[in-house]
């Protein structure tokens, strides 16, 4: 009932940046690889702390 009141768990914060960061990398695809292939680089590293931070639950 008051879900919007309190804020978002850690885990919701780094599953909206991985997919934040993936849509970025998918845009940059077309344009500019280089800079994709950082943004696809980022999202890994959240990805992997995404994971350790589910499996120590």
């Amino acid at each position: 009932m008051f879900g919007w009141i309190k804020g978002k768990t850690e885990e919701e914060k780094l599953a909206l940046a991985y997919k934040d960061l993936l849509e970025q990398a998918y845009k940059l695809s077309t344009i500019d690889r280089t800079a994709s292939d950082a943004k696809q680089a980022e999202a890994e590293v959240i990805g992997k702390k995404l994971d350790e931070l589910r499996k120590s639950k």
